[in-house]
């Protein structure tokens, strides 16, 4: 049954072979991801938010927030992940919250005038959640650590 629920909470398992790394030079990997050139900035985490390191994103473009909330348990050499999304509401000018491991594309278009005379829609921005998750999945598993997806508590 513990197949079935790694599939469910997206639970990525490291290449057979691989020795793992102290949890103080994982933690220094991840922290060297973020950057001037990404699109995410990862931190230490606080105390209120219960997790070792935080993975987060803001994409001012689509009122979008991406927050990764990581805890590493050396003993186990996993990394528990826990990831949340508030992005605009369809229904009504709030935000809403969402919860797990997912992908998801966002997109802007705009209609533009082609070389023909005739309306175009033209994509103008697009985020995919991957830009995010795939360097921090990439980064653990290289380690020789397991990506464990959890959707209620660290």
């Amino acid at each position: 049954m513990g197949r079935f629920w790694d599939k469910r909470t997206g639970t990525r398992y490291p290449p057979h072979g691989v020795t793992p790394l102290d949890a103080q030079r994982l933690r220094d990997a991840l922290l060297a991801l973020g950057g001037p050139d990404a699109r995410f900035v990862v931190r230490e985490g606080t105390p209120r938010e219960r997790a070792d390191l935080v993975a987060e994103c803001r994409i001012s473009e689509m009122r979008l927030t991406l927050k990764t909330s990581m805890r590493l348990v050396p003993s186990k050499h996993e990394v528990r992940t826990l990831e949340e999304r508030w992005e605009p509401s369809l229904e009504r000018s709030g935000e809403q919250y969402g919860r797990g491991q997912g992908k998801a594309v966002y997109r802007q278009w705009e209609f533009q005038r082609g070389a023909d005379g005739r309306r175009h829609k033209v994509e103008t921005f697009r985020f995919e959640t991957a830009e995010m998750k795939n360097p921090l999945q990439h980064t653990i598993l290289r380690a020789g650590w397991t990506w464990r997806g959890v959707l209620f508590k660290l």
